[in-house]
């Protein structure tokens, strides 16, 4: 893409849509350098002023950042989640064009999880499988997620690759689906152990969704605790009236 200079579109927007595409297309990645002023001054053949108004509302969008003594960065963008809508973090993550990746923590059947059992209204002599995963979006730490299964639905999944499996699609291919979930939303504090799994500070804070979700015939399949950094995520929420 280049500027036309006998566009009546302004020469600044013109640029401003030109760097969004390198951002986008990652030509330029996260915490990459962009050239120098003087470079895309050289590039674009505007001047000093026109070139900062394209930058400087790069900034107020959040695309990109200003580093004292070093330059303009491109910031990492936040993953964003649609409440109302029932789907996965690998999802949410391809639909933002990013590469989903999984780490498995832990994997085991366990009997003395009480909530979990009372949240899947499970009796009090069933097993409950516990997966715990951390969640990345192109080798970004996002989130933690500790998932809850009844011992039936537990069965089918720890048939698979836990690190990179779609909980959902395994499922909807043995013929169980999804009819809706509750969700709930709430601000913690990070413990050094969540801190040292996502590369954050400790006490840092993060966002904790819990999720309960109901099958075909409206009982609980699914109890999920996921622990989002607030810096790469966020909820919207579109409100009508």
């Amino acid at each position: 893409m280049k500027v036309n200079h006998n566009s009546p579109i302004p020469l600044y927007h013109q640029i401003k849509d030109i760097l969004i595409k390198r951002i986008q297309n990652k030509t330029w990645n996260p915490g990459d350098l962009i050239p120098t002023e003087q470079e895309l001054m050289k590039e674009f053949d505007v001047s000093r002023t026109t070139l900062r108004q394209a930058i400087t509302a790069l900034v107020q969008e959040g695309l990109l950042e200003k580093r004292q003594g070093k330059g303009t960065i491109v910031k990492a963008q936040k993953l964003v989640g649609t409440l109302g809508r029932l789907t996965g973090f690998a999802e949410e993550v391809m639909e933002k064009g990013y590469q989903p990746y999984s780490k498995l923590l832990r994997v085991e059947f366990r009997d003395d999880v009480f909530t979990e059992k009372k949240m899947l209204n499970t009796s009090e002599n069933s097993k409950i499988l516990i997966i715990e995963r951390i969640r990345l979006a192109d080798d970004i730490p996002i989130a933690l997620e500790r998932t809850a299964w009844p011992e039936h639905i537990g069965e089918i999944l720890i048939k698979h690759d836990l690190n990179g499996a779609k909980f959902y699609q395994i499922l909807e291919e043995e013929g169980i689906f999804l009819k809706k979930a509750t969700e709930s939303i709430t601000a913690i504090n990070a413990t050094p152990n969540d801190a040292d799994l996502l590369g954050i500070s400790g006490g840092q804070a993060l966002l904790e969704m819990t999720r309960l979700s109901f099958g075909i015939d409206d009982k609980p399949i699914e109890y999920t605790k996921t622990k989002y950094r607030p810096d790469r995520y966020q909820y919207h929420v579109d409100l009508k009236r």
